[in-house]
This record gives structure tokens, C-alpha cells and sequence, in this order.
């Protein structure tokens, strides 16, 4: 009688855990595009050699389906830097709201001097931003 007991138990055990790994409890990415970067916040124009300093960039997102995936940051040379923000869409039923998303860089310069942001806008727009190193 016991052992019937522990073989019910493990079966319903086993049912639930079963039950609540369904595949549709995920969303799978569907497509990762580009991004316009609507603004950027940068506390200070100004700073030392090897700190951290945070920038902040905003974009815009036409569904909750979307959100941010990463950014293509390329150093164009010693003091250049270009950056790309990327968004991904996934495959779930959502609402057509915009909304607002924020996320940051965290610049850590090992070297001194004055440094150039470009932040893609769309198309061939962008949003400069100067740093001086010092």
C-alpha cells in the first residue's frame, strides 16, 4: 500500500511538473534591427583618465513586443567612438503601445584627450557628444 502511495505521489508530481514546462510559456526573439538613439544624457563634459562615467541613451519602441538587445560601439580610431543601439522583437501577442527605453554605456577611458561620440539618429543622422580626458 505504501509503495502505491509514493508511485501516485511521483505521478502527480511529475504531472505538474510537466504541466508548467509548455514551449508557449517563452517568447523567442524574431528579429534584432537597428534603433534610432532619440537622446543622450552625459553628467559631465569633463574627466580623469580611468574613471567611470555612465552615458545614457533613449530610444523609442513601438510595441511591448520590442525592447533594447545591444549596442555596435566601434572605435573609429583612438578618440572616435560610433554607436549603434539595436532593438529585438519577439513573437508574443502585445499591445501596439510606444514606450520609452533607457540604457547605458559605461565609458572607462585609459588614455587622455578629447573624445567624440556619434550616436546614430536614423539614416544618416547622428548625435555628437565631446568628452575632454584629462
Amino acid at each position: 500500500m505504501k509503495r502505491l502511495l509514493n508511485i501516485g505521489f511521483s505521478a502527480i508530481i511529475l504531472g505538474i511538473v510537466v504541466a508548467s514546462c509548455h514551449d508557449d510559456d517563452y517568447e523567442s526573439i524574431q528579429s534584432i534591427d537597428k534603433v534610432k538613439i532619440d537622446s543622450v544624457k552625459i553628467s559631465k563634459d569633463t574627466m580623469n583618465v580611468f574613471d567611470i562615467q555612465h552615458i545614457k541613451t533613449y530610444s523609442s519602441y513601438v510595441s511591448q513586443c520590442e525592447g533594447f538587445y545591444g549596442y555596435d560601439y566601434i572605435h573609429s580610431d583612438n578618440l572616435t567612438r560610433t554607436v549603434t543601439a539595436y532593438k529585438f522583437r519577439t513573437d508574443a501577442q502585445c499591445s501596439q503601445s510606444t514606450h520609452q527605453g533607457m540604457n547605458q554605456i559605461n565609458f572607462n577611458p585609459q588614455q587622455t584627450g578629447t573624445y567624440t561620440f556619434k550616436f546614430w539618429q536614423g539614416t544618416n543622422s547622428w548625435i555628437t557628444k565631446i568628452i575632454v580626458v584629462k
